[in-house]
């Protein structure tokens, strides 16, 4: 009796035969301050990151700044160094649109200085991640203030398009707002809320406007702390305190200024207010004047407080 020989290879879950499990590989495009927490948030729960830099130096200053991170959830035991590696080794940067092939979700985190800007920035991203990636490849934007269905208008696939407002000044808050646009089918829409459960995340759907609803609630919440503090009516620490002590929020309206960053605050504001043309969006000197001192909160160490090299509060600034 002849010998009965099979190949082991057709048993072997080899890359080739292996069924690819949707999100495992997941596109960003802008790798600043918010894209770097967007990519920490995905890769630490097993997905494969590969950000979108202009250039090397940003792609180094990305990952230093993710590294830096992480350290610090170490640092406040959030986090083992073993699974700092692990993130870390999940995250690739690079300048080549070509890399997001093979993605299922691809991100927008630009930036841009003025609306016109912002939303030509962003068209032509979205027009260069469609030449790189399958036709089922989810596109979304993490901007608040300009809608997917704007950026997805000269897309060939525009029913793939949504957007997807990551939390970033609360990075551990276990919401996502999701938007879907005016192309936006069911399938995609479908898809998206199975990958912001499978990032731990809790979904909230928002009809598609300007601001969403996160952006548009808290910008007048600050705006609001601005007046009442320029009236005289409250120091600064008591309106913050009234707020956390009285509300149960986490942080006062001029600490979560701070930290989102000023400039940030007034952007969404002027562009809420050119939008719906309500006063309550109109930004208050007070937001305009630090501002225009490039007191920015955190990131220049002096906002409505001041801070030390890591971010501590360290004395109040006084007017």
């Amino acid at each position: 009796m002849a010998d009965i020989v099979e190949s082991i290879e057709q048993y072997a879950l080899s890359k080739k035969n292996r069924a690819k499990t949707l999100f495992s590989k997941v596109g960003l495009v802008g790798c600043g301050s918010v894209g770097q927490t967007i990519a920490r948030m995905i890769a630490s729960q097993g997905i494969e990151v590969v950000f979108i830099e202009m250039d090397d130096e940003k792609i180094k200053a990305a990952l230093k700044g993710i590294d830096a991170e992480l350290t610090n959830m170490i640092d406040h035991w959030g986090m083992t160094a073993g699974e700092k590696r692990a993130v870390m080794n999940r995250i690739k940067g690079t300048i080549q649109y070509s890399e997001l092939a093979g993605c299922d979700l691809v991100i927008e985190a630009t930036k841009g200085r003025s609306k016109e800007e912002r939303v030509f920035v962003r068209k032509e991203v979205f027009k260069r991640i469609e030449e790189h990636v399958s036709p089922t490849t989810i596109i979304a934007t993490n901007s608040t203030l300009i809608v997917s269905t704007e950026l997805s208008a000269d897309l060939k696939y525009k029913d793939r398009c949504v957007s997807l407002h990551f939390s970033t000044s609360s990075p551990e808050a276990d919401i996502v707002e999701v938007a879907r646009g005016l192309y936006t089918s069911d399938e995609a829409y479908d898809n998206v809320k199975k990958f912001v459960k499978l990032i731990g995340k809790k979904m909230i759907p928002v009809a598609e406007s300007p601001g969403l609803m996160s952006v548009r609630i808290f910008s007048t919440l600050i705006n609001e702390a601005c007046t009442v503090y320029m009236e005289g009516v409250g120091t600064m620490e008591d309106i913050d305190l009234s707020l956390k002590a009285g509300l149960g929020l986490g942080m006062g309206p001029f600490e979560l200024a701070d930290k989102i960053g000023l400039d940030k605050i007034l952007r969404w504001l002027d562009n809420l207010y050119e939008e719906f043309g309500e006063m309550k969006y109109k930004a208050s000197p007070v937001l305009k004047r630090m501002v225009r001192a490039n007191r920015l909160g955190r990131i220049t160490k002096q906002g409505f407080y001041k801070y030390d090299e890591k971010g501590k509060r360290i004395e109040t600034i006084i007017y």
